[in-house]
């Protein structure tokens, strides 16, 4: 079973998975290319971003 708390990835996470720095990621962010939600204080990128994000740019450099 799939919980919120799965569906959510940390800015570290992101970093983990997308191999790249945390001011890149913040980058990203901010300008909206990768969309993001803040809970509290907590910055978390919902998975389905993600994948979206990583398909977008599959598709750039195609």
């Amino acid at each position: 079973m799939t919980t919120a708390t799965d569906e959510l990835l940390t800015v570290p996470e992101v970093m983990a998975r997308l191999r790249l720095g945390r001011s890149t990621v913040y980058d990203l962010i901010r300008s909206h290319r990768l969309v993001s939600i803040t809970v509290g204080r907590a910055r978390r990128i919902p998975r389905s971003a993600l994948r979206e994000f990583i398909a977008d740019q599959i598709g750039e450099a195609a």
